[in-house]
């Protein structure tokens, strides 16, 4: 009998565990809402261009050399620009042999020999390169190198091409003994800047425009991520984030570790998130870099072209940046408005903190009108002038972006782009140095902003330069001042 108890007991219990472990499984309350929350919960989607590594990594400009002490400048997105930079990537360099920059006299090569001189500005780890360029192995040296410039060019008493890879150390040369190139190569890419705008060798790394340089002026439309979809994009929960008003115009979204601030009305956000200290190991830039992409691709995207700047350090971690481009020139903002630039700064493969703007311009302006670049005196005495003149390492054409706020609901926000002359300087700051001339006339020989009389720039064989040959227009197309205008936003 007892045993008979005993056995409809043990039956029981397992009954009731049984049913017990069904409630807790499926009618415990707020299970169910938690599920929901997960569930509904869709990352947001920027619908942005993405971008790859390829794509952001090119010359700054090209200097091309015909001898005699005469040179242009071509910029990226002109057609000489680019048909050369395809050529030159479709060459194998190999065989690097590293040397002292002085053991080359470099202003008697960019006087006598002709050739073409890639310029990347602050310069491009050698790994990140060799994902553009045909570069062979060299030594581990070389690997792990910095490149600023590359120069091609045929000395006038030999029949050879030499090619030269200058470090950013500012004291080292790679050669590649086994180049791809050959004398017709090099020819052909000098004979492309015969009738453009000639320039004046002044210091090292400083070449001004002789002429007035054409570019675009423009009005152009634009439209903005909204503050709750940066927020839904960059947090994993973003129902876990609260947002602050401060006293300027300021919204932060935390969620008590990670941190939006959305300024300029919405226009430009930075975003933190910080890692824990790391270990003193050395960073791989090639890590970060590639990191810094993917980060961008899935949190905003690129607006129009951009170019890979590199890296600085701050505070042990890296700097990386990407310029952004209005056809020819690179973009700077007129302060205290914010655009043009994305800064990440990286930890490891992390992106610990990201600065940009959230305004995509539209694909068309509603008005551009043509406008001109001093050259000649004017631009030579106004960097004279400058008072940073020791700190200038390179001067460029760019446009300066600015907000121009409508004053009616139908007269909306719109961007003013206008060309300058900038400089950039030795903490790779980047300053506007001269405006472009008023209205759309070219100046004529000896006005302000005209070529000078006494120096009408004549390339080699006595092609002279005259009307609106030599001018360059945003997208490398000659025009004259009733021409219609190149597009911008190619």
């Amino acid at each position: 009998m007892m045993e008979k108890i005993k056995t409809v007991l043990l039956v029981f219990l397992v009954a009731l565990s049984l049913l017990q472990s069904y409630w807790l499984a499926y009618s415990m309350p707020g299970i169910g809402v938690t599920v929901s929350q997960k569930q509904d919960y869709v990352k947001a989607d920027l619908k942005s261009d993405e971008e790859k590594l390829e794509n952001l990594i090119f010359p700054e400009d090209m200097v091309l050399h015909f001898g005699s002490n005469q040179h242009t400048l071509l910029y990226p997105e002109t057609n000489f620009y680019d048909l050369i930079f395809d050529r030159v990537r479709g060459r194998e360099f190999k065989d690097f042999q590293r040397d002292a920059r002085y053991a080359v006299d470099w202003d008697e090569v960019r006087a006598q020999s002709i050739g073409v001189e890639l310029r990347f500005g602050t310069g491009v780890p050698v790994e990140l390169l060799s994902k553009v360029l045909k570069l062979s192995e060299g030594d581990s040296i070389f690997q792990n190198d910095s490149i600023s410039n590359i120069w091609i060019f045929k000395s006038p008493a030999r029949e050879e091409v030499s090619t030269y890879f200058f470090s950013t150390d500012g004291t080292t040369v790679y050669e590649s003994v086994r180049a791809d190139l050959t004398v017709r190569d090099v020819q052909n890419y000098v004979g492309f800047g015969q009738y453009w705008t000639p320039y004046q060798y002044v210091a090292p790394n400083l070449y001004l425009a002789k002429e007035p340089l054409q570019a675009v002026e423009a009005v152009v439309g634009f439209s903005t991520y909204t503050p709750e979809q940066m927020q839904h994009n960059l947090f994993s929960d973003p129902s876990a984030t609260r947002a602050i008003n401060d006293e300027n115009d300021v919204q932060t979204y935390t969620d008590h570790k990670r941190g939006l601030q959305v300024e300029q009305g919405g226009r430009w956000i930075r975003y933190t998130d910080p890692a824990p200290a790391q270990d003193s190991v050395a960073e791989r830039v090639s890590e970060n870099v590639y990191a810094s992409i993917q980060f961008i691709n899935e949190h905003g995207g690129w607006d129009g072209r951009h170019r890979f700047i590199e890296p600085g350090m701050a505070g042990g971690e890296q700097m990386i940046r990407y310029q952004q481009y209005y056809g020819a020139f690179p973009v700077l903002s007129k302060k205290p408005f914010l655009y043009g630039e994305m800064l990440l700064r990286m930890q490891q493969g992390v992106v610990t903190e990201y600065e940009r703007s959230i305004a995509t311009m539209a694909d068309t302006e509603d008005r551009k009108e043509v406008r001109w670049l001093p050259g000649g005196s004017l631009l030579s005495q106004t960097l004279a002038g400058y008072s940073r003149r020791g700190e200038v390492e390179a001067i460029f054409p760019a446009v300066e972006v600015e907000l121009v706020e409508g004053r009616t609901e139908a007269d909306a926000d719109k961007l003013r782009v206008t060309p300058i002359w900038a400089v950039r300087l030795r903490d790779g700051s980047q300053e506007k140095l001269l405006s472009a001339v008023a209205g759309s006339r070219k100046p004529a020989a000896g006005e302000p902003g005209g070529a000078d009389k006494d120096n009408p720039g004549a390339l080699p064989g006595g092609l002279s330069l005259g009307g609106t040959a030599g001018s360059l227009g945003a997208v490398g197309v000659q025009l004259s001042t009733g021409a219609s205008l190149p597009d911008m936003r190619r």
